[in-house]
């Protein structure tokens, strides 16, 4: 499970769950700062990223990160990819919502605020894949397709992968409409006649008929909602909201 916030570099998380590995994994903690060049006050944006990838070992020049468009668009990234959106959003991967690698030393990044994101590691090869997933990229099975081509690119084994959920808004507070009971079988809860949305589950169960074993897949329940002390969140802050980071890279 994730660690709690250390004073020094203000991350809620450092994955314990993959500490044993060569990885370095977290998202920041809304205390680090606005991580987005483009959403919420972007001024100290550059700065709040130099100081917590600092704290990590890690410079953000190096980010590799993309124009997030909601959508299931999955990126290989590979050293020429390095510094992608690192310091302009301008130069970002283009239209892409999962970043997969197997190089050492290239960290990747998404950006969210109450939108999921999904560690996925592969230990045996090694390998690594990081995924932005909000209701539209979930419906669109991103999290299953990154999966799958991390089978196709890494020969990586579901049944060794390793896979942990970064904070989101969770089932407590994700109101949605009628329609969305069509377009997540068993992930729409009712609850005094209103309806949630249970994003985790919906890419759990992906993730399990891929083939992930259910002991291998680690869930806080972190809401960014209800600890919106914590985290960013789009739907209680509206569009000034800032974003949290989310790191991933093999070492």
């Amino acid at each position: 499970m994730p660690q709690q916030p250390s004073p020094k570099n203000k991350a809620y998380s450092s994955f314990d769950d993959f500490a044993d590995a060569g990885v370095v994994s977290a998202v920041s903690h809304r205390q680090s700062g606005n991580m987005s060049s483009v959403y919420g006050d972007t001024a100290s944006s550059l700065e709040n990223r130099r100081a917590f990838l600092n704290d990590l070992g890690i410079d953000y020049k190096s980010l590799v990160s993309a124009k997030q468009i909601h959508g299931n668009n999955i990126k290989y990234a590979r050293a020429v990819d390095k510094g992608s959106g690192a310091l302009s959003y301008d130069n970002a991967i283009a239209d892409t919502d999962a970043l997969v690698t197997d190089e050492k030393d290239l960290p990747l990044a998404v950006f969210t605020a109450d939108c999921l994101s999904v560690f996925l590691y592969d230990a045996k090869t090694p390998a690594i894949g990081l995924v932005h997933a909000g209701w539209r990229s979930s419906k669109e099975n991103i999290t299953a397709r990154t999966i799958r081509l991390m089978g196709e690119l890494f020969k990586t084994r579901q049944e060794d992968l390793r896979l942990a959920f970064g904070p989101g808004i969770r089932d407590c507070c994700y109101e949605v409409e009628e329609e969305f009971k069509k377009l997540f079988s068993g992930a729409v809860i009712e609850r005094a006649g209103r309806l949630y949305l249970d994003l985790a589950s919906e890419n759990k169960k992906q993730a399990l008929e891929c083939g992930v074993r259910p002991e291998h897949i680690f869930d806080d329940h972190l809401c960014t909602f209800c600890r919106n002390d914590l985290f960013y969140s789009f739907r209680k802050e509206g569009k000034d909201s800032g974003r949290m980071i989310s790191l991933f890279m093999l070492k």
